[in-house]
């Protein structure tokens, strides 16, 4: 039996509907089941102590949860990948948009995007293997394993992401707006300064925040090349513990329900936030700067 033109936009739009919806259930039941696991720990452990504790030794006697230098080391280790890792995506972005030739363009996005296809395994055994071993014969350190390889390797896996979102973002700035400054005797560097960038700003800053919150909630790497100290860093050469390694590591030598276990998962409860505010920013600042047009700029 045929089915009526609006019946079966109807069930198109009911089974969109019910995709939309499985996602939004999964990610509620992961949330709830996070907050379920991680929120006990602090029947035994202050708020401020387990945030702002300088020690993290959960199997010693009594046990020490404080995660402050995790979370020093996450945040200097996507600060620093960030510094890295932003003006070489957006560079890179503004080259294959708005320099490039066209055969050019066809050759090397390609390749930009297929370096996020590398799995991080992959890139934290480079980071151990060759990356490690000149950092520490080159700047005469005791290891390599450290906050700057972790953030080499962090921004290497984040350029791939800040730059495909960018060079949309670029490429997709009205044509007009180009025409009409070139047209008022603005140079080519000077329409990409100061019409091009203003108008992609949106989807720049969003490629920014996600490449952020990847480096932030990257875990193989990390843990493979940060080098496993739960200290505060003094230098850039410091061997850290970020939040995702950590819980990594740890995870599968805790006691199921116990203490350990549970502080790993309010640790994961601190990360999941962080990533919200990362996404949170990206959205004010992508609606805020949003380019509809060319009559918007």
């Amino acid at each position: 039996m045929a089915l009526s033109r609006k019946t079966k936009d109807r069930l198109i739009q009911n089974a969109f509907f019910l995709t939309a919806l499985s996602s939004i259930v999964a990610l509620a039941l992961i949330m709830i089941y996070l907050f379920a696991e991680g929120l006990p720990i602090f029947k035994d452990v202050s708020v401020l102590d387990f945030l702002f504790g300088n020690l993290w030794y959960p199997t010693s006697d009594p046990p020490e949860f404080g995660i402050f230098p995790l979370i020093v080391a996450s945040l200097s280790v996507t600060l620093v990948s960030s510094a890295i890792a932003i003006p070489l995506g957006v560079m890179t972005a503004i080259y294959l948009a708005e320099i490039a030739s066209r055969k050019t363009r066809d050759i090397f996005k390609p390749i930009v995007e297929l370096l996020a296809a590398l799995p991080s395994v992959v890139i934290g055994f480079f980071g151990m293997v060759v990356v490690a071993p000149f950092l520490q014969e080159t700047f005469d350190l005791a290891t390599g394993l450290n906050l700057f390889n972790a953030s080499i390797m962090l921004a290497f896996m984040s350029v791939p992401t800040i730059c495909s979102v960018s060079e949309d973002a670029i490429y997709a700035v009205p044509r007009e707006l180009k025409e009409a400054s070139l047209a008022l005797g603005a140079t080519h560097f000077e329409t990409i300064t100061k019409v091009v960038l203003p108008a992609s700003l949106s989807g720049i800053s969003t490629a920014v925040m996600l490449g952020m919150s990847r480096a932030i909630g990257e875990t193989m790497v990390v843990l493979m090349v940060a080098g496993g100290a739960a200290i505060i860093p003094t230098s850039i050469f410091s061997a850290v513990r970020p939040m995702p390694s950590s819980i990594a590591a740890e995870m599968a030598e805790a006691s199921f329900r116990g203490d350990h276990y549970r502080a790993l998962f309010a640790i994961g409860i601190v990360l999941f936030l962080f990533t919200l505010v990362f996404n949170l920013v990206a959205s004010h600042v992508s609606e805020k700067h949003k380019q509809v047009g060319a009559a918007t700029l």
